[in-house]
């Protein structure tokens, strides 16, 4: 299969858009880290995780970077990583695998809105390397991509519930968005497009609530038409807000002792995202089965070759 002409074209377009994207990460003057794929806690309460037994201890292979890079910009400020996360979620669909590749940005004293100019304009970056650099794969995907104009249109939570209702779809508030709800709004925006003020209750526990109106996170998504690309949002700096959080949310503050000590030096008020690289190479190729963009991928029922 890799030797297929169409194969390697994906994964050349893959090469330019990780060399884009450190090379536009690098020039806003973010510091590229690694962070252990081994961890002691979970960093994310919805998301099963993969056990290890650690020299008799009990581990687990990381979901995400979340709260390493959290913990780095206390010293660097502008943090990215790219790099394998793993999440042994159940479902079997055309855009979810075990093991994938995440790039991840943290920045100290910035907003939501802040790293959402970053993600807009480094997609935009992306955009315009693939398109000028990869004009032979394209050809052989048939595919063509199009340079996006920003800012993105960003649409509240709220808007998207109220267009899904006219559809005669319903999301009770506060609930995510299930995928047939998202091909249908795919149908109506076919671009790249943010949904913000995404209710607390759905959101991680890392992310912010808004001033004023705790019931509305600072979160956000970038989505592909109907396909979730990214995900991100301001973080909890203040160390009882987030100890609350991981309580409302069902989880033990005990585990998350280590990172929670990080906080008693003064956390600065700080946003991010992370960037699902298999997805957005979808988007990049019109490819429609994430398998078809990774390189061996690994999911409930394949674990070789």
């Amino acid at each position: 299969d890799l030797c297929r002409d169409e194969s390697r074209a994906v994964f050349r377009i893959q090469h330019v858009v990780l060399e884009a994207t450190r090379s536009f990460l690098s020039n806003q003057g973010f510091m590229e880290v690694h962070t252990p794929r081994i961890i002691a806690s979970a960093t994310e309460g919805g998301a099963a995780l993969f056990p290890v037994d650690y020299f008799g201890q009990k581990a687990f292979l990381a979901q995400s970077p979340q709260l390493y890079k959290e913990q780095l910009v206390m010293g660097f400020e502008k943090v990215f990583e790219i790099g394998h996360f793993f999440r042994a979620e159940e479902s079997h669909t055309r855009h979810h695998i075990s093991e994938f590749i995440s790039m991840d940005i943290e920045q100290a004293f910035a907003t939501a809105e802040d790293v959402i100019c970053v993600l807009e304009n480094l997609v935009q970056h992306v955009c315009k390397a693939v398109k000028e650099k990869c004009e032979k794969e394209l050809k052989i995907l048939n595919h063509n991509v199009k340079v996006p104009k920003i800012p993105f249109k960003r649409f509240t939570y709220d808007e998207v519930i109220d267009e899904l209702k006219k559809e005669k779809i319903q999301v009770p508030w506060g609930q995510d968005i299930p995928t047939p709800a998202l091909r249908k709004l795919g149908k109506l925006y076919p671009c790249y497009y943010f949904i913000i003020d995404w209710p607390t209750e759905s959101k991680p526990f890392y992310i912010q609530p808004r001033e004023g109106n705790p019931k509305i996170s600072e979160g956000f998504d970038l989505m592909w038409k109907w396909l979730e690309l990214a995900s991100g949002g301001t973080r909890v700096h203040s160390r009882e807000l987030l100890v609350k959080r991981l309580r409302e949310q069902g989880l033990n503050p005990e585990p998350f002792k280590y990172h929670l000590k990080v906080f008693d030096y003064g956390m600065p008020p700080h946003a991010g995202w992370a960037v699902g690289l298999g997805r957005l190479i979808m988007a990049l190729t019109g490819k429609k089965n994430i398998r078809e963009v990774v390189l061996f991928p690994r999911d409930r029922f394949r674990l070789t070759p």
